[in-house]
C-alpha cells in the first residue's frame, strides 16, 4: 500500500530519538527525506540521546548532525515540548528509534521523557504518532505492549520484522526506508501496509548462519 508523499509539505513533523544507539545512522536518512519533501521537523531527544557517547558516536556529533539537517535545535527537556499540546504544534509526532524502554512506558502511559511527553501531547490533539521500533524483546516481555499500541486509537507502526531471527528471535527492528511513507499513511489515518516484514538484516543473519553451518561441514567431512 503506497501514501501520498506529497501531502508532507508544509507539515510539522516532531521526531521523537530514543537510545537505540547501533539505530542513529539509519534514521538519518528519513530525517532528511522528510525535510526535503517540505516538512518542518522538530526534533525531541532523550536524555540518553543527549548524553551518552558509545561505539557508535559521541552524543555531541549526533547532536550536530540532527539540528544541521532539521535546523532546528534539539528539545530535550519536558517543559519544551509540553506546550506542543495546547499549542496545537504538531501534525504528526515520529519515534525513532523506539527502544523497548519507552515503548513499555508509553504503551503503561508513563510519561517521564521529552519524547513521551511530546507523544502525549500529539494524541491529545488527535493527531498521529508513528512508532519505528528497535527492541530486542520485541516478541518477549515487550509483546504484550507492541499489542497495546497496535489497537491503539491514533498510533501507527513503521512495519517491521526480525533483524536477526536464529541469533535474536526476540528482536524486531522497523523498516527504517518506509518510515517517511509510513508518516503519510498515518496522516491520512491509516496504517501502511503490510504490517509485518521480512527485514533485510534477516536474510544477512540467516545466510551468515548457514554460511557457517556449511563451513564446518566441509571442515569436518
Amino acid at each position: 500500500m503506497t501514501a501520498d508523499l506529497a501531502m508532507l509539505h508544509g507539515k510539522t513533523i516532531g521526531f521523537g530519538i530514543t537510545g537505540s544507539h547501533c539505530t542513529y545512522a539509519e534514521v538519518l536518512g528519513p530525517m532528511e527525506a522528510l525535510v526535503r519533501l517540505g516538512a518542518r521537523v522538530i526534533p525531541v531527544a532523550t536524555h540518553t540521546v543527549l548524553t551518552t557517547d558509545t561505539r557508535f558516536g559521541k552524543a555531541d556529533d549526533w547532536v550536530a548532525r540532527i539540528e544541521a539537517i532539521t535546523g532546528e535545535r534539539i528539545r530535550g527537556s519536558i517543559p519544551e515540548v509540553e506546550p506542543f499540546g495546547p499549542k496545537r504544534t504538531l501534525d504528526a509526532f515520529v519515534i525513532s528509534p523506539m527502544t523497548g524502554n519507552t515503548l513499555a512506558r508509553f504503551a503503561n502511559a508513563i510519561t517521564d521523557s521529552p519524547v513521551l511527553m511530546a507523544a502525549k501531547a500529539t494524541l491529545r490533539n488527535g493527531r498521529p504518532v508513528v512508532l519505528a521500533v528497535s527492541t530486542n524483546d520485541g516478541l518477549g516481555l515487550n509483546a504484550q505492549n507492541i499489542a497495546k499500541l497496535l489497537v491503539a486509537r491514533n498510533v501507527y507502526f513503521v512495519p517491521f520484522g526480525q533483524d536477526d531471527p536464529l541469533g535474536k528471535p526476540t528482536s524486531l527492528v522497523a523498516r527504517m526506508d518506509l518510515l517517511v511513507p509510513a508518516v503519510a499513511a498515518a496522516l491520512e489515518g491509516r496504517q501502511l501496509q503490510p504490517l509485518l516484514m521480512l527485514h533485510p538484516k534477516a536474510m544477512e543473519a540467516i545466510a551468515h548462519a548457514e554460511g557457517g553451518r556449511t563451513g564446518a561441514a566441509a571442515e569436518s567431512g
